[in-house]
């Protein structure tokens, strides 16, 4: 290739000190360095929110194939960090777990630049979808419903794969294994609002106490000291044959600390070993330049202000007698992204009771929404995308469409990556500290636990037709359990892929309508 340089350039690089070259050659470096550095985020993200289903559960799986086993972004005791951290915190848990990840790796805007390309292509089909359910009747033909059994069916064996391989790593000694099962036990047997936070915090305390062997050491106190009395008179039996060596010791060892004072009187201090410690939880090792982003005051700023912007929108949403819709359909979204905790098991009946309830969307269309939502990429949070739309759409007022979905979108996200942002300021501090491995350690269990409830869950309500439009479970015909089975085994042992599994399911959903029904 022939290149063109002005003479004046040529002259003045002749003469040119090396001073100012330099600065130039460095300049250059780092330009590399930066077109290498959003070269690697784009490789890594931009097929994310098109390729990832199977919902949360099935995310952070990704995530940790992607992120951990193959880039190296973060290691595995950060992934587990951020996992319990995620699902500590209220909103969408995997997608603040890629805004995290991004963030520690390349700065807050890798993060932001991240959950939009994750977000923004299911965001934009759910949209779409509540274009067109807005111009439907009340009943679909048969063979979208046979469709919308096979996709969930098939949802249901990839959701239940991830749990098993999320407890896999999350189980690490007897007390995780007793907290993975009652968080899915206790989870199906309980489902309010407030619990899930509750459970979590529990288990967190639980792996504390236990990690500290605090109840080792209350219990050892009231056991009967018969063991401690026999190995006393069998001390006392060998001392008095080996009185003499002891003896000899002691002389020995008088001698040595002598010898120690005077060394520290006149050459160096001499080091004592320190005593050996209780191994409870190693510290991890503290944050490198590029993962401290914020410092923890401006971290406490972020989340006061945010509490600060929601007590002021929930103050006037309960004061404001007859609010606009837009406003109204906002708070409800807002309130629910920000006491949301735990993910699916929890969004799908809260956001019926605040959309539903209000007569602001149909139960058919909110039931659509809840099937296709699951066959699609990306968070399951972009439901609020088509909730907003419709609500605003049905109530024939006076505002766009697309009001509606930017309303749902910014007010069931923004709540969870403001408050995940303020916290990882103040996570570099608080992450060095034992007892806040042993809690995490403890969260992290109880939420993979309630990954088996969102299994049961849509078990529940996984098959839909004319007559139930509500939905039944899929032990009402062995198919779709033969359907949820394959999408299971395909991805254990077969390394199928979510996205095909999916599409998968859907086509025996649609030759089991052509077999039975037609």
């Amino acid at each position: 290739m022939i290149s063109f340089r002005s003479p004046v350039d040529a002259h003045r690089g002749l003469h040119e000190p090396a001073s100012t070259a330099r600065p130039r050659q460095q300049q250059e470096g780092a330009g590399i360095q930066i077109s290498s550095k959003w070269r690697d985020f784009a490789i890594a993200n931009w097929h994310l929110g098109f390729t990832a289903f199977g919902g949360p559960p099935v995310h952070f799986q990704i995530f940790h194939t992607k992120f951990v086993d193959k880039l190296k972004w973060i290691d595995e005791q950060m992934y587990q960090e951020l996992f319990a951290l995620c699902q500590g915190l209220p909103g969408p848990a995997s997608t603040k777990m890629l805004f995290c990840i991004n963030s520690i790796h390349g700065g807050f805007l890798s993060g932001f630049l991240a959950f939009c390309i994750w977000s923004l292509p299911g965001a934009i089909g759910m949209y779409t979808l509540s274009l067109g359910v807005s111009k439907i009747g009340e009943t679909m033909p048969s063979p979208v419903y046979a469709l919308l059994s096979g996709l969930n069916a098939a949802t249901v064996g990839i959701i239940a794969l991830a749990a098993v391989q999320l407890s896999e790593k999350a189980i690490t000694d007897q007390m995780s294994r007793v907290l993975v099962f009652l968080g899915g036990a206790i989870g199906m047997l309980y489902s309010a609002l407030w619990f899930f936070p509750v459970l979590m915090f529990v288990g967190g305390i639980a792996t504390v106490v236990w990690d500290y062997k605090w109840i080792h050491n209350f219990v050892k106190r009231f056991r009967k000291p018969r063991a401690e009395n026999q190995e006393s008179q069998e001390d006392t039996v060998q001392a008095q044959g080996d009185t003499t060596s002891i003896t000899s010791t002691n002389t020995a060892t008088a001698t040595t600390a002598r010898q120690r004072r005077r060394d520290q009187d006149t050459i160096l201090p001499v080091s004592t070993p320190s005593s050996p410690q209780p191994y409870i939880a190693s510290p991890p090792a503290e944050f490198t330049d590029e993962k401290q982003l914020l410092t923890w005051r401006t971290g406490t700023f972020i989340i006061c202000a945010f509490f600060t912007t929601f007590i002021a929108v929930m103050v006037l949403r309960g004061t404001l007698k007859a609010p606009p819709l837009p406003y109204s359909v906002f708070a409800n979204l807002y309130l629910a992204g920000t006491i949301i905790f735990g993910g699916g098991p929890v969004v799908i009946p809260l956001l019926r009771d605040y959309i539903v309830g209000e007569g602001w969307v149909s139960s058919r269309d909110f039931l659509l929404g809840l099937a296709i939502i699951q066959a699609f990429p990306g968070p399951n949070f972009n439901i609020a995308v088509y909730l907003g739309s419709l609500a605003v759409r049905h109530n024939n007022t006076n505002f766009p469409k697309e009001v509606g979905a930017l309303i749902g979108f910014f007010g069931m996200f923004s709540p969870g990556l403001v408050l995940a942002a303020g916290v990882m300021g103040l996570w570099s501090t608080i992450r060095k500290r034992r007892w806040t491995i042993s809690f995490l350690r403890g969260v992290n269990a109880l939420a993979t636990g309630l990954v088996y409830t969102a299994v049961y869950r849509l078990f529940q309500t996984a098959v839909l037709d004319e007559e139930y439009s509500g939905g039944r479970e899929l032990g009402i015909d062995p198919f779709w359990v033969a359907v949820t089975a394959t999408s299971f085994v395909g991805g254990r042992w077969f390394g199928m892929p979510p996205f095909l599994a999916i599409l998968v399911g859907g086509a025996l959903g649609v030759a089991w309508w052509g077999v039975v029904k037609a």
